[in-house]
């Protein structure tokens, strides 16, 4: 009666499991606004500007600078070029993409009492890329003393067998399901192991919880492969005005959109006398939906005609997020065929609610009348803000505890500039992220620099940027048992085109 109880939850009921980590956290908080060609040109360096559509996503007052209706079309092309390092190997790779990075407009509307020092006010809207998830890279290497035996291992220790096993008359996606279910995340990944031959119990008895690795020794000949597609995307609505023109005020409602698939898979072989398993394949899938709401708050202050200062903050961002996973292993014995445990089955994770840190920025900005600009951003954002939740959770509770442990406070700095010489911008900037991990333990800082150029038609402006940085991450292959990481040192560069228009 208990086998059929069991397999009966397993197949109609959602998984009561958890994986999030730390990188999912960073994942959806390093937004970055991919945004127009003059915004890009100048690194981003817009907080105590305006007359930008992705400057309104810096700081919302500067809608309130526009004198006449506006909108904006950008393109960008973008590369990214890898080289991953992983023990003894080194591998390189390059991804490349075309998208839609920004479209927006805004509407001024001029107070028609002239005695008013309410001067106009101005409603926008703007949809901008904020990240871009499409990555592919291999990680090879000789590992000398890890293998992925111990991540099944670490799993399996302390759970019971008749926990991680199947029944006599079920096959694998029935207890695969029905463990899942009942006993979580964790008790799965022992149930591979165990189904796998890659793990055996000290006692096969029901009650024993204490087992043993059948891959063994030094050595391990491993490749690590990941894929993964999707975008971070987010839409805002802005209401900004001007007091005596000299005073601007702006708010942003944002709505927030995550869509993110990857796709994991280690292939590992050994030829050590001391491990009857000799080849391990391993597979994960990972689908990640979410929307999310913020809200920013800025002003702008003309302190003389050519000196301005802006200030401004943005919310913390509140997701709520689904997951779905799903599994593959296949392992070969000394003179057996290869074991395949293919379950077919996609574990649905309860929703959960992330909250991505909050940002305030401050910024200068002096304009040599018609001439040109220069402009400087320093913001502040607490990356060990980000929870997840409900926290009352204990596995998020834990999580998030890591999190404060682990991420700190990272400023970044924009610094930008603009010539004009008759209808043509000649634009420049360099912009400086600091590692959101302590002691850069995840992420390293990140350096870039950018240029462009700009016609101006009159009623119309087409303007080009180029951007470049680079950034190291080291990415852990797993977070349990084999948490050894590839180190991947990669250069971003940008084509991006706008077309403006005053309507």
């Amino acid at each position: 009666m208990k086998k059929f109880i069991i397999i009966f939850i397993g197949l109609s009921s959602i998984s009561i499991i958890n994986a999030q980590d730390i990188m999912d956290g960073l994942r959806y908080s390093m937004d970055e606004i991919q945004g127009t060609a003059r915004f890009r040109a100048m690194s981003g360096a817009f907080g105590a500007l305006g007359g930008d559509m992705s400057a309104v996503n810096i700081n919302p007052a500067g809608a309130a600078i526009f004198n006449l209706n506006h909108a904006s079309l950008t393109f960008g092309l973008s590369n990214e070029d890898r080289d991953v390092s992983y023990f003894n190997e080194v591998n390189s790779s390059a991804d490349t993409n075309f998208d839609l990075n920004q479209i927006g407009a805004v509407f001024v509307f001029r107070n028609n009492y002239t005695d008013s020092p309410w001067k106009k006010f101005s409603l926008g809207f703007a949809y901008d890329r904020s990240a871009n998830f499409n990555q592919d890279w291999l990680a090879s290497g000789v590992n000398p003393n890890t293998s992925i035996g111990n991540y099944f291992l670490e799993y399996a220790q302390g759970r019971r067998l008749d926990e991680i096993s199947a029944f006599e008359d079920e096959t694998f996606s029935e207890a695969y399901s029905a463990i899942g279910s009942l006993y979580g995340f964790g008790n799965q990944q022992a149930f591979l192991g165990f189904e796998g031959y890659i793990i055996d119990p000290v006692n096969d008895t029901d009650e024993n919880t204490q087992y043993t690795s059948n891959i063994n020794g030094v050595d391990f000949n491993q490749q690590y492969s990941l894929a993964s597609r999707g975008y971070n995307g987010k839409l805002a609505f802005n209401f900004a005005t001007s007091y005596e023109d000299k005073i601007y005020f702006g708010i942003n409602l944002n709505a927030h959109f995550i869509n993110y698939e990857r796709s994991t898979f280690l292939r590992e072989s050994n030829s050590n006398e001391t491990s009857s398993v000799r080849n391990v394949n391993f597979g994960n899938d990972l689908l990640v939906t979410g929307g999310g709401f913020s809200f920013q708050l800025g002003a702008i202050a003309k302190i003389t005609n050519e000196f301005r200062v802006g200030l401004s903050y943005n919310s913390p961002t509140w997701y709520r997020i689904s997951e779905e996973t799903s599994q593959f292993l296949s392992s070969t014995r000394i003179d057996e065929s290869p074991v395949t445990i293919s379950p077919n089955v996609i574990n649905i994770y309860p929703e959960y609610r992330l909250q991505t840190p909050g940002k305030l920025t401050g910024s200068l900005a002096y304009v040599f009348g018609n001439k040109g600009l220069i402009s400087f951003d320093y913001s502040l954002k607490d990356y060990s803000n980000i929870q997840f939740r409900p926290s009352s959770d204990i596995f998020f509770s834990n999580l998030n505890n890591q999190i404060n442990n682990t991420l700190d406070t990272a400023i970044s700095y924009r610094i930008g500039g603009e010539y004009r010489y008759k209808q043509i911008s000649f634009r420049g900037g360099y912009r400086f992220e600091e590692s959101p991990t302590i002691n850069n333990a995840l992420f390293g800082d990140l350096n870039g620099y950018s240029a462009g150029l700009g016609y101006n038609f009159g009623g119309m402006t087409i303007d080009f940027a180029f951007s470049h940085s680079q950034r190291d991450v080291n990415y852990q292959l797993y977070t349990v048992g084999l948490t050894d990481s590839a180190q991947i040192d990669s250069t971003f560069n940008d084509f991006i085109l706008t077309l403006a228009f005053n309507i």
